[in-house]
């Protein structure tokens, strides 16, 4: 059941990143009026009114916000990187406090929806239980995800907006530029490969090579998010977001391998960003040769996140049911994602 029609008004905290980006673009698709929020003046590709605001600063949030008199739906995907886990809590609560407390003095708030992620399972631990659940119990330590969520449902309890909580898995995105496109990271180290005749090795270990990953496209996040913050269902709810579908990375990589038309080849353990720096000048001629839209491939992604994805050598993958039970039913079959991706990619002049 959706709740009663009025005009809805989106303040998009973290706009430019590849959730927010991607959520961006579906708001405006479904009529709504977007708003974003950055720490720097900036303007968005999707030309939507950015507020410049830090939201670590108390008084400037209340001076930058207090004119958002008509925001009717928080989506906050920002987030603040820190030394270890620890020196994450206290800032990333604090931007989101500020957000909140602000907003909710000014404006008709109907819904605060937070972008998780496995992390409040203990998945950033080591091995944890999979499938994860949204009924799984806390895990003990400083995790920003699950302090945030804490602090949101304590001060949410009496009010009448709700929260919702958003768990996906790797999200699948086109956008370059992000540290934390794993695909983009595939697409260029595939690119080179096959610049320098080489097959498409599997570049984690062998343990890494037989777990599971789960994946979330970025549009169908976007959908999933969007129907969480406005259905009934939902509301003061976490939800499992993942594409409905489970690969072992040995599946999975042969087929990526072969839309690039490389052989496969079996795992070693490599460095994504080791890799990009040693050809970073053979990356220039590609992009020279080919009229590509970026030379430095540095500046498209730094490989780190994907050496992180391939450094985990266990399972990571939660149980998407509980959303599709509460009425959100699409899926998506995550080889063709892949595939999809690289084709924008592509078609993009980012990949050759």
């Amino acid at each position: 059941m959706n709740r009663v029609q009025q005009k809805k008004v989106a303040l998009v905290a973290g706009a430019s990143g590849i959730v927010g980006s991607q959520l961006v673009k579906t708001l405006k698709q479904n009529n709504w009026e977007v708003i974003g929020l950055s720490r720097h003046t900036s303007s968005h590709p999707d030309s939507i009114p950015m507020v410049s605001v830090d939201l670590l600063d108390a008084q400037n949030s209340t001076q930058a916000l207090r004119s958002l008199g008509n925001v009717t739906h928080i989506f906050y995907s920002a987030w603040l990187n820190a030394a270890n886990w620890t020196e994450m809590v206290e800032p990333n609560v604090t931007m989101l406090r500020n957000l909140v407390t602000n907003i909710e003095q000014v404006a008709p708030l109907q819904t605060v929806s937070l972008m998780q992620g496995y992390k409040v399972y203990g998945a950033h631990l080591g091995p944890f239980k999979t499938p994860a659940r949204e009924s799984d119990p806390g895990v003990p330590g400083a995790e920003f995800n699950a302090a945030q969520l804490s602090w949101l449902s304590d001060f949410q309890r009496g009010k009448s907006w709700h929260w919702n909580a958003i768990r996906p898995g790797v999200v699948g995105s086109a956008v370059s530029g992000n540290a934390m496109n794993l695909a983009l990271s595939i697409a260029l180290y595939a690119s080179l490969c096959k610049a320098q005749g080489l097959p498409l090795r599997f570049p984690g270990s062998e343990q890494t090579w037989h777990s599971i990953v789960d994946h979330t496209d970025a549009g169908l996040l976007a959908e999933a998010t969007l129907w969480a913050a406005t259905t009934t269902a939902a509301e003061n709810q976490a939800f499992n977001v993942n594409n409905g579908d489970i690969w072992r990375w040995s599946e999975l990589w042969p087929r990526l391998a072969g839309w690039f038309d490389l052989d496969c080849a079996p795992p070693v353990r490599l460095s994504f960003h080791q890799l990009f720096q040693d050809y970073r000048a053979a990356w220039q001629e590609i992009a020279v040769r080919k009229q590509l839209r970026e030379s430095d491939i540095l500046k498209l992604n730094d490989g780190q996140f994907a050496d992180f994805v391939f450094s985990w050598n266990y399972d990571m993958f939660g149980d998407g049911s509980k959303l599709r039970q509460k009425g959100f039913t699409r899926m998506q079959a995550t080889d063709e994602m892949f595939f999809s991706l690289f084709e924008q990619l592509r078609t993009a002049r980012v990949i050759p």
